[in-house]
């Protein structure tokens, strides 16, 4: 049975980065402000450090998820390291084994492999880096098979194809989703389930509810583990938080615009760039961001974590600037102690 009564002190709390490219950076800038916010995160108590796999798009520099996972990892000591996610459809699954399967020897016991079906980009860049595109209908057969890569059973010994390294690494494998599908097969199979709740707010009890409901205890898991993803943005003050949360907003209008610009500074006022129709496409879609004082942060969040139920909760923070961004992390560090 669910504790109704979870407080912000008693789960963990986690970040997700997407390495921003921001107005006038570079990706070179980005590495570096991910390694330094890392560092921070660790210092402050975060549970794990996930990177997304997007791509071409302007204002993210974590494509090569993987390799970014090494140099993250590389530069800190604990904090375990994940991704958030690797979308399946884009690799072969022996590659993927192969490449988490190097981390986890490199890092051992730090480094989580969160999976997503979708390709994290449009469809002419998802053709270009799958070929053959199955609008992620095989999921579950290549994660069957990537499973089996990295989980063989003892009847699979002699199997002609192995992942060296990667076998038998005990490497942690979440399912990530913005809908029901990844609930389903999250529940399915046991694994631990990650939702998107930080773009898509209007499914996340439902999908929660599927997950939990169609969970079936694994060699994972005994009993259901949520992550809710959620865009929290923390200032000294509501006007400032307000006004660093412009950025994500920016963001938002731009990919429906499908405007392609690296990350844009913070301005004054949001209605002096969107239309009323634009705006209302904005704010449902980021209806769950929560940007406001310690305070404000405090209450929302609790609510959220009231209605959720979440085992943990994994922030990503959206701000222009670096110093900001790392205040907004500590401030939140400060909240779930």
């Amino acid at each position: 049975m669910r504790d109704s009564k979870k407080q912000l002190g008693n789960i963990p709390f986690s970040v997700l980065d997407l390495s921003p490219i921001v107005v006038g950076g570079t990706p070179s800038d980005s590495f570096r402000n991910t390694v330094d916010l890392a560092r921070h995160a660790e210092k402050w108590g975060y549970n794990r450090y996930w990177l997304a796999e997007h791509h071409n798009m302007p204002f993210i520099a974590s494509s090569a998820t993987s390799v970014v996972m090494g140099h993250v990892a590389a530069n800190t000591s604990t904090i375990r390291v994940g991704s958030g996610g690797i979308m399946l459809p884009n690799h072969a699954p022996l590659v993927i084994a192969e490449q988490f399967g190097t981390l986890e020897s490199l890092y051992p016991g730090r480094i989580d492999l969160g999976l997503g079906r979708a390709p994290g980009t449009d469809m002419r860049t998802a053709r270009a880096l799958r070929r053959d595109l199955r609008n992620g209908e095989d999921f579950p057969e290549q994660l069957s098979e990537l499973r089996s890569y990295l989980n063989p059973s003892p009847v699979s010994n002699n199997q002609p194809v192995r992942a060296i390294p990667g076998e038998n690494l005990n490497i942690p494998v979440w399912l990530l989703g913005s809908s029901e599908f990844s609930a389903h097969l999250a529940g399915k199979l046991g694994l631990p389930f990650a939702f998107a709740s930080h773009f898509s707010p209007n499914y996340t009890i439902p999908a929660l509810e599927i997950y939990r409901n169609s969970f079936q205890p694994s060699d994972a898991l005994d009993e259901p583990y949520v992550m809710v993803g959620l865009n929290v943005i923390a200032a000294d003050t509501d006007h400032e938080a307000r006004r660093l949360a412009t950025t994500l907003q920016q963001q938002f209008l731009n990919l429906a615009r499908n405007v392609q610009v690296p990350l844009q500074p913070p301005v004054d006022n949001m209605d002096d760039l969107w239309n009323p129709y634009e705006r209302q496409a904005v704010e449902q879609q980021l209806g769950a961001t929560i940007a406001g004082s310690p305070n404000t942060v405090a209450e929302k969040l609790q609510t959220f974590l009231h209605q959720t139920q979440a085992d943990e909760i994994m922030v990503i923070a959206q701000v222009f600037d670096h110093e900001a961004r790392l205040r907004s992390y500590e401030i939140l560090a400060e909240i779930a102690k």
